[in-house]
C-alpha cells in the first residue's frame, strides 16, 4: 500500500553530477558528538584516550556543571604513552578498573579513540574484547574512533551506534526502529505520531539503558532520523534489517514525506494518516511561512560539515524560497540523502569533500546572501561582509519534525536580520 501523498515535481539532483574536491579541509572533530550522546545514554560511559587536547575540547566544548557527575572522561596519554615507553594496555586497564569500581551504574563502556591506533599504540578493539569477558555480563564494553583525523563532528554518533549493532541479539519479530540521537523530547513527538497510526512495536537506537536491549534480524525495517549515518546503516543491513527511504523529516514537507513512508510500510490507511498528521502538518505550516519571511529570495552556501546539508537545502529551497548556489556535503551517500536529492530542484554545484581554499574562492565569487560554515571560516567571512551561520547549532538544536520546523527556519532568519540591523546602525 502507498499512502497518497504526491509532492511537486522536480526534474531533482540525484543523477547531478558531483564536484568531487581532495585536499585541506576545515571540520570539527568527530569526538565532539559524546556530548549530546553521554546525555541520551543514560547508563553509558565514554572513556576517550587521548591527550589533554581533547580533554580540554570535551570539558569546554560541553560545559560541564562542576556539581554533575558526567558520563565521560578521559584516559590521558603522556610523551612516554606515545613513544611506546610503557605498557598502555596495563595502564588502560588500571583507569578502566577504578573507573568501574568507583562508578557501579555505569552498563555500557565506550572506549574511543582520539587518534589513529597507530598514533596512540593502543588497539581499542583488543581491549575492548578483552574487557568484556572481565566485566561481562554487568558492563559492556565497545569501541569507536572519535579522531577527528578521520571523522566529521556528526561521524562520531554513527561509529558509536555503528559499534553497537554487532552486538544486538537476533530477533525474529518485524519491528521498526528509528535510528538517531534526537533530544528525548523530539523523539517522543515522533514516536507519539507513529504510535497514533497504529504502528509498533517501535525501537530506538540509542536506547536510553542497556536495560532497554532490542533484537534485529530480517523482520527489522529501519529508518533513519539523522543523515549521517552511513556505518550504522550499513551495519544494520549487514544483520539483514531492511531500511524505509525517505526525506528527512525538517520542515513540513520532509517531515510529512518521511512518516508517510514509514506509514506505506506498515500499510496505515490515507484517512488514519490524515487524522494523526492534519493539525501538526497546520502548525509547522504556518510557523514556516512566518519564519522564513526574511529568507524568500535569499541565496545560501552550503559547506562541507554536519552531512545535514543536502536535507537542509531542499528545506529551504523548497519551503523557504531560497536558491542555493552550493551545496556542499563531507559525504553524500545517494542511499540514504537520494530521495531529498529527487526533491532538491537542479541548479546548485552539489560538492563532496573539500578543498577549503578553493571552494572559498567559489564563495567569494558567489557573494551569497547566507553561508553556511564552520566557526573557523565563518568569522573570516563575516569579517569581508557574508552573513553566516554556524553549522554546528544545527546539530545541537532541536530542529526535526512538525513542532520544530519554525525554529529551524528561525535559526537561518536570524542571521540575515542580525545583518540587516547592523546595516542600519552603520547608516545612521
Amino acid at each position: 500500500m502507498t499512502l497518497n501523498r504526491p509532492l511537486p515535481v522536480t526534474t531533482g539532483c540525484r543523477e547531478t553530477p558531483v564536484l568531487k574536491q581532495r585536499g585541506q579541509r576545515e571540520v570539527f572533530c568527530g569526538l565532539t558528538g559524546i556530548i549530546w550522546l553521554h546525555r541520551k545514554m543514560q547508563d553509558a560511559f565514554f572513556l576517550v584516550i587521548g591527550s589533554r587536547t581533547c580533554a580540554h575540547l570535551l570539558q569546554s566544548a560541553a560545559g560541564v556543571m562542576i556539581f554533575a557527575e558526567p558520563r565521560f572522561g578521559t584516559a590521558i596519554l603522556e610523551e612516554t604513552d606515545l613513544a611506546g615507553m610503557k605498557d598502555a594496555q596495563d595502564e588502560l586497564d588500571s583507569v578502566v578498573a577504578k573507573l568501574l569500581s568507583r562508578r557501579p551504574d555505569i552498563k555500557q563502556l565506550f572506549l574511543v579513540g582520539s587518534c589513529p591506533s597507530e598514533v596512540i599504540k593502543l588497539d581499542l578493539s583488543k581491549a575492548a574484547e578483552r574487557m568484556t569477558q572481565t566485566y561481562a555480563p554487568h558492563v559492556r564494553v565497545l569501541n569507536f574512533s572519535g579522531s577527528g583525523i578521520e571523522t566529521t563532528f556528526t561521524q562520531g554518533e554513527d561509529a558509536c551506534l555503528a559499534s553497537m549493532v554487532p552486538v544486538l541479539p537476533a530477533t525474529e519479530s518485524r519491528e521498526l526502529m528509528l535510528v538517531g540521537a534526537l533530544p528525548d523530547v523530539v523523539e517522543q513527538q515522533a514516536v507519539g505520531l507513529l504510535e497514533q497510526m497504529g504502528i509498533g512495536p517501535i525501537r530506538v537506537l540509542p536506547a536510553h539503558r542497556a536495560a532497554d536491549q532490542f533484537g534485529v534480524g530480517a523482520n527489522t525495517v529501519f529508518a533513519l532520523l539523522q543523515p549521517f549515518l552511513g556505518d550504522t546503516h550499513a551495519e544494520l543491513e549487514r544483520r539483514g534489517a531492511r531500511h524505509i527511504p525517505a526525506p528527512f523529516p525538517f520542515g513540513e514537507e520532509g517531515t510529512t514525506a518521511w512518516l508517510a513512508a514509514v506509514a506505506s510500510e506498515f500499510g496505515v490507511t490515507q484517512e488514519v494518516f490524515d487524522r494523526v498528521t492534519a493539525a501538526p502538518r497546520d502548525r509547522a505550516r504556518r510557523a514556516v511561512a512566518q519564519a522564513s519571511e526574511g529568507l524568500r529570495g535569499k541565496s545560501v552556501f552550503f559547506f562541507p560539515d554536519s552531512q545535514l546539508e543536502i536535507p537542509l537545502a531542499r528545506f529551504l529551497t523548497r519551503e523557504c524560497g531560497m536558491t542555493a548556489i552550493e551545496v556542499g556535503a563531507p559525504y553524500i551517500h545517494h542511499n540514504i540523502v537520494g530521495p531529498d536529492l529527487d526533491l532538491l530542484a537542479e541548479g546548485p554545484v552539489l560538492s563532496e569533500g573539500q578543498d577549503v581554499d578553493l571552494q572559498l574562492d567559489r564563495c567569494r565569487a558567489a557573494r551569497p546572501d547566507l553561508t553556511v560554515c564552520g566557526l573557523g571560516l565563518a568569522n573570516p567571512l563575516e569579517a569581508e561582509g557574508l552573513a553566516t551561520k554556524w553549522a554546528i547549532e544545527l546539530v545541537f538544536t532541536p530542529v526535526h519534525f512538525y513542532e520544530q520546523a519554525g525554529d529551524l527556519a528561525g535559526l537561518f532568519s536570524r542571521p540575515l536580520r542580525r545583518r540587516g540591523l547592523l546595516k542600519l546602525e552603520a547608516a545612521e
